[in-house]
């Protein structure tokens, strides 16, 4: 049976949020620059016209943002006047509104533009939104420290999507029996502060390059954390683990690099690890059956353009046949309860 114009048109509707996409995440991203989030949740409902003056803005411009946000749900618009809408909402009353509009701004200084190079970085397979930053090195990471400010940004977005996903981690992973654990390219500290502070007999080691262990020095110390996690320096590639620890921690490491990095990072992390040591995988995975989530679809424009030439999200499969191949065993996965995608894959050196 032929489609009717009806459901031609309501297939076709649905491509409005995908060619409009871009614009979308500006109308987000206006609401967080100019104040709208924080007024509403503060003083809301309000008339359009209290909006704009509060925020400065002419009557054309207050009409247009509002317009915006109002059809993507980010507002609302009642009898009284606006008001922020479920998803903002949410996130003010679960006090994650600061994350949120770190990993905004994230978006628009560091991810957005790059994207535009999506299609170029999946015919050459490399990240080619690299171009877009000044320098000479073939990874995001180093060149982000020569643009001022963008480092500072990288480090905090990357403490405020820990904030938001690691509840799996912390929460709901099977720690116990284990003493210390090694947090194999920690960062800035944020999972080894929230693992120490949920497990108060836990003593971690933070592994990494210097320049972020400078931020990890400060995130410790803010913590009051000095007495319990450590940091050291050195190549998670080619640097000696540290001995003593029966936990291995790879947190948001295995979607940067190539499954033969990772294979080798876990092959490492097996040697480090006493006969029953433990490791971790924790980051963003995509399904087994290769649907989605979409999550996962859309961070992967990310993952091609920017970081490394092989960063991806991978499947849980994935991830758990190369703890397998590295010799470990009793392998299980962890999926967090959260909007994110994000989970942990364990598992054990034999003991035997």
């Amino acid at each position: 049976m032929a489609p009717t114009q009806h459901t031609t048109s309501a297939d076709l509707g649905r491509l409005v949020p995908v060619l409009f996409g871009h614009a979308a995440f500006q109308q987000l991203n206006a609401g967080c620059q100019l104040g709208l989030f924080e007024l509403l949740d503060a003083e809301g409902p309000l008339p359009a016209a209290r909006v704009c003056e509060r925020l400065g803005l002419p009557e054309r411009s207050g009409d247009i943002l509002l317009l915006g946000t109002t059809a993507l749900g980010l507002t609302a618009l009642g009898e009284d006047g606006y008001r922020n809408g479920p998803p903002v909402a949410a996130a003010f009353g679960a006090g994650l509104w600061p994350v949120l509009r770190d990993i905004v701004e994230f978006q628009d200084r560091i991810a957005y533009l790059p994207a535009a190079d999506y299609a170029e970085s999946l015919r050459t397979g490399t990240n080619a939104g690299i171009r877009r930053f000044p320098g000479t090195t073939a990874d995001l990471y180093s060149r982000l420290a020569g643009v001022p400010g963008l480092e500072d940004l990288f480090y905090r977005c990357m403490h405020s999507w820990s904030r938001l996903s690691n509840p799996v981690l912390v929460e709901r992973t099977d720690l116990s029996g284990v003493r210390r654990l090694l947090d194999v390219g920690g960062g800035d500290a944020v999972n080894a502060v929230a693992l120490a502070r949920a497990h108060p007999d836990l003593r971690i080691t933070v592994m990494d390059r210097e320049g972020a262990l400078e931020a990890a020095r400060r995130t410790i110390g803010r913590a009051g954390l000095a007495d319990r996690i450590d940091t050291c320096a050195a190549d998670i590639f080619s640097g000696a683990y540290p001995d003593g620890h029966d936990c291995v921690l790879f947190a948001h490491q295995l979607v940067i690099w190539s499954p033969e990095q990772n294979a080798a990072l876990l092959r490492a992390a097996h040697r480090a690890l006493p006969p029953g040591g433990l490791v971790l995988v924790f980051n963003a995975f995509a399904d087994d059956d290769r649907s989605g989530p979409l999550y996962a679809a859309l961070d992967n424009v990310y993952f091609t353009t920017l970081p490394f030439r092989d960063s991806t999200l991978y499947r849980w499969e994935q991830c758990e046949g190369w703890l397998r191949e590295a010799g470990f065993t009793d392998v299980r996965r962890t999926a967090g309860a959260g909007w994110t995608p994000h989970g942990v894959v364990s598992g054990r050196r034999p003991v035997g």
